[in-house]
């Protein structure tokens, strides 16, 4: 009987996740989903699934699609029915939340964009040191004596003895009873990145475009971080000038001003210098902005920087341009005359919530 209800769960399970996995690109333009965030798992809601259940009607009414009612009538009241200005005395329709793992909700983005598998550096390879505890011994160190084992031993030794007495079972371990932990060093190679998200604050950029920001970052995260176990996150914003911040003052600060990519890009290369030898990391710097600079000076030092500094250290240089009613939209034409032929620049127009997935799968859809 538990195998069959196991079984049922297990099928049941596939159920969800495949309505999930056909709602992806639904689910992926919400940002509200971003806030159900656990440790490692996210609720999403879906309405479209009942939990199987028996419904029994009365015994008086007929048989299958037998009794009143016109063709293409509704079998019951439409959702959302009655005065939502009164208390009510029914009972309402509930949303199942399905709890799903990121490693799962990465997994079915690579699906659904068909993303390769990520080609890390041969160089980023750091060799680390594990403890694996693989067995036990009679000698070893006191702070690794396991007590079930030594107690399981003394146990055996006093029945075969005959000392064992049921009425009285005291179990006193002697020393050759005693049993410790053996373990053994493992190493291993580890794959190690960073991402730096740059991201415009000038005034054109609006609620709207880093909303979308927002949630394209966090499935960029989601997906890279399947890939890489020591995975971390710089954040830098910018208008005329450039800082670092933190995670929450990234996505929730409201500035204005002028805009010069450059003290970005020049930000990124001095964080990069300092904290992760490209021999070490794999590096992806994103940025986002809607495409309006400064001057073309300025432009001309993105691409200095980019050529002389960035590229050289990253495994991608990603930059995304948000579609802005304030902005010119040029600077993605700039990078495109001087990098279009670049395999490691990926350049992605984001006109609103709905090319996020293609985005996505712009900056990703390479392997790099």
């Amino acid at each position: 009987m538990a195998l069959r209800i196991d079984q049922d769960h297990a099928r049941f399970k596939d159920i969800v996740r495949g309505r999930i996995k056909a709602n992806l690109r639904k689910y992926i333009q919400k940002g509200e989903l971003i806030g159900r965030k656990g440790k490692d798992a996210i609720s999403i809601p879906i309405p479209q699934i009942d939990i199987p259940n028996f419904r029994f009607g009365e015994r008086q009414k007929g048989g299958v699609g037998q009794g009143d009612g016109e063709e293409g009538q509704p079998l019951s009241p439409e959702e959302g029915e009655g005065d939502p200005s009164k208390a009510g005395d029914k009972p309402g329709d509930h949303v199942l939340e399905a709890e799903v793992t990121l490693e799962e909700l990465a997994d079915m983005l690579g699906e659904e964009l068909e993303l390769p598998r990520i080609e890390r550096r041969g160089r980023a390879k750091l060799v680390t040191e594990r403890i694996r505890y693989v067995g036990v011994a009679p000698q070893g160190p006191e702070s690794l004596r396991h007590f079930k084992r030594t107690y399981k031993q003394a146990l055996k030794r006093q029945i075969a003895s005959g000392l064992y007495d049921p009425k009285r079972p005291v179990v006193m371990p002697m020393r050759e009873d005693k049993r410790y932990r053996t373990w053994r060093v493992q190493t291993r190679p580890e794959s190690n990145a960073v991402i730096i998200y740059m991201m415009d604050v000038s005034g054109s950029m609006g609620e709207e475009q880093k909303e979308i920001v927002r949630i394209e970052s966090f499935w960029i995260d989601t997906w890279l971080r399947r890939n890489y176990k020591g995975l971390e996150t710089r954040f830098i914003i910018h208008d005329a000038a450039a800082r670092e911040v933190d995670r929450e003052t990234f996505f929730h600060t409201r500035e204005s001003g002028g805009t010069m990519i450059s003290s970005a890009f020049q930000l990124c290369s001095e964080i990069v210098e300092q904290h992760y030898p490209p021999h070490e990391w794999n590096i992806y710097p994103f940025h986002f902005s809607d495409g309006d600079n400064w001057s073309a000076d300025d432009t001309r030092k993105c691409v200095d920087l980019m050529r002389d500094k960035l590229l050289p250290a990253s495994n991608q240089f990603s930059y995304g341009q948000v579609e802005s009613p304030y902005g010119s939209g040029q600077f993605i034409k700039d990078l495109r005359e001087a990098f279009g032929e670049d395999e490691n620049v990926a350049l992605s127009e984001i006109k609103d919530k709905d090319a996020i997935l293609q985005s996505i799968k712009d900056f990703l859809g390479r392997g790099k």
